[in-house]
Parts: C-alpha cells; structure tokens; sequence
C-alpha cells in the first residue's frame, strides 16, 4: 500500500520537501492557500514588467544550490552580476562587502521558477487555493480547509506555513497528545519581522553601478532597495523599477496605509537617498504586505521533532531560524528525506 503525505503550504520548504521525495512510493498532496507558489519568493506581472516583490533571489550559501539549481534547468536561469551596496541611517552609500557580492540566483521568469521547477520533477497533487484550517490525529492525519472540507487520510503531515500560522493550526488541531501544548508554545514563540514593499517604476533608466541598496546600521526607514532591470527578462529596455522594501519598524507603523498616501512619502524617502529628484514621481506603483516576512530566531530544535514518531513534521525558514530562500529550500528538502526514511523503515 502506498504511503501518503500532507503538505500544508507551497513555499521553498513544502516544493523543497516535495522533490526530495520525487523517486519515493510516497503519494504527496500539496495545500496551498493561494493560487501561486513558492511563498514568499514571488513574481507579479504588470506594465509589460515582472518583478520578485518578495525574496529578491535566491543566495548560495555552499555549493550545493547552485549544483541544485543547474539541476533543474539553466534555461533562463540568471546570476545577477551587479553587486549590492550599502547605505546607512544619514544614508551615505558604500561598496558592499565581497559577501554580497557572491551568486544571486532568480530566473527570466521570476523566482517562483524555484518551486515551479522543483515541483515538475515530481508527480506532487498540488490542490489550490486551498486554506487549511485545523488538523486531526486519529489512526491517520486528516486535514479541514476553510469551506469546511475534510481532507485524507494520510500518513504523513507537514506544516510549512510562518510559524504563527503554523502555532494556530496546532491550536486548532484535533490531537489528544501531551506533547501538543509544548508544541503550540515552541512554534508560537518564533517572532517575526513585517516588511512592506513597494515597487516603483519609472520611464528612464538608472546610471549608477549596484544592483541593490541594503541599509546595514537599521535605523533608515528604507531597509532595501533593489533594480529589477539588472534581471534580463524582468524590464522594458529604457525603464527602471525599483523594488523597495521598508524597515519593520516603518512597515509596522505603516502596514494598513493606504497606498495613495504612502507613496508619496516613501517615493520621496528613495528620492533622497539616491540623490536624484526624479524618483519622486513614479509613472505606476505597486505594493504587497508580508506580515510574517522575517524570522528573527529558530524554535527550538528537539520540541519541534519530537512528534516525528506520530508522523507530525515541520519545515522553513523559521525551524532553522534563517530567513534566506535557501535555508527553507534545504530545510524542506532534508525533512522530506527524514520522511522518506521513516515510510521506508516501517
């Protein structure tokens, strides 16, 4: 009989983990709540542009993503070459460091390639936009979307979401198990960054030499800035746009501001700080929230294991407290190894 498994989310965790069981028997459904994936690392189109508002790319840490990677196809994909600079809180901008400068992967398409790719190497059920709600442990784990509907049984269960949301489905969850209140509080003490990003275009293009901006000393109310052009594919030859992602502090204050009244503001904040008055007045905008943007730590390892034994796993950046695409990538892809292994072993 083949073995099931549940994912809750289709970030780089849950394609992650998803691939890694790519040549296994395990049958895996992914749920996820929107109708693209890949989370946080996303693309949108608009005005002949398409820009990663999100993650800006994808940072090779050892080796072993760029191997991945070329793996699933060097068609479109794109080292952008321009480094990153830095700037502070009066905002005096400074050649970065030779570590910003290493490989920044994203693809022609937009970094949703990552989960998009991943997830063609395998025959993975993805059902959205599917909205998980709570979960329940019986002799197998079932899952309830939003509309009520009762998803399973499956074998298996893996809850990749931010780890607030994550802390709500346990505390929604049907499980008479002692160890769920300890899971409840290890998962829900995970804190998190907001960040707020907006996305301005303009009809000229940019002479300067970095690709990105990223204020190191915290205290700007801008955190970074980055060009979309230096990605081939992503921008109209003669344009520039600007992906700028504000501070927590700022983007807390400011989450639920209304567009129209926000750019102006943060339009002139980018006009000042590249010394460039233009940049006051975008030809369009743009913006997207992320509430849960940032871990600021990990939880706590041997809390958040100590369900495997009923099936119960977690993955993302927020397990090993690592808010790089590459860390939730790996992170999903040795969890579902670590779930291949359990399946085999029974």
């Amino acid at each position: 009989m083949t073995d099931s498994l549940a994912i809750v989310g289709a970030g780089a965790a849950g394609a992650g983990a998803a691939y890694a069981l790519r040549d296994s028997d395990v049958d895996v459904t992914i749920f996820e709540k929107s109708r693209g994936v890949c989370g946080r690392a996303a693309t949108r189109r608009k005005e002949g542009c398409r820009y990663d508002h999100g993650a800006n790319y994808i940072k090779d840490a050892d080796g072993r993503t760029t191997d991945l990677l070329s793996e699933l196809g060097e068609d479109g994909l794109v080292d952008i070459e321009e480094p990153v600079w830095t700037f502070d809180a009066d905002g005096q901008i400074s050649e970065g460091d030779g570590d910003r400068d290493a490989h920044k992967w994203t693809w022609e398409d937009g970094i949703t390639q990552l989960a998009k790719r991943l997830l063609a190497q395998t025959d993975v059920r993805v059902d959205q936009p599917t909205r998980i709600a709570s979960v329940e442990r019986g002799d197998h784990w079932h899952v309830t979307d939003t509309d009520g509907e009762t998803h399973g049984p499956f074998d298996s269960l893996l809850l990749t979401p931010p780890a607030p949301q994550t802390a709500a489905l346990l505390a929604e969850s049907k499980w008479n198990d002692e160890r769920l209140p300890a899971l409840i509080e290890a998962v829900g003490a995970v804190s998190y960054r907001t960040i707020r990003t907006y996305v301005l275009d303009y009809g000229f293009e940019l002479d300067v030499p970095y690709y990105a901006l990223v204020n190191t000393d915290k205290n700007h109310a801008v955190g970074w800035l980055s060009r979309e052009e230096c990605k081939p594919g992503h921008v109209p030859d003669g344009e520039t746009l600007l992906v700028v992602q504000m501070s927590p502090e700022w983007s807390t204050d400011h989450y639920d501001d209304p567009l129209d009244e926000s750019v102006p503001t943060v339009a002139q904040m980018v006009a000042e700080l590249l010394d460039d008055e233009r940049l006051a007045t975008p030809e369009w905008v743009d913006d997207q929230g992320w509430r849960y943007a940032l871990p600021n730590d990990g939880a706590v390892d041997d809390v958040i294991r100590s369900a495997e034994d009923e099936r119960l796993y977690f993955a993302g950046d927020w397990v090993v407290g690592d808010a790089r695409v590459h860390a939730a990538l790996w992170n999903g892809i040795e969890t579902g190894e670590r779930i291949g292994e359990s399946l085999r072993g029974d």
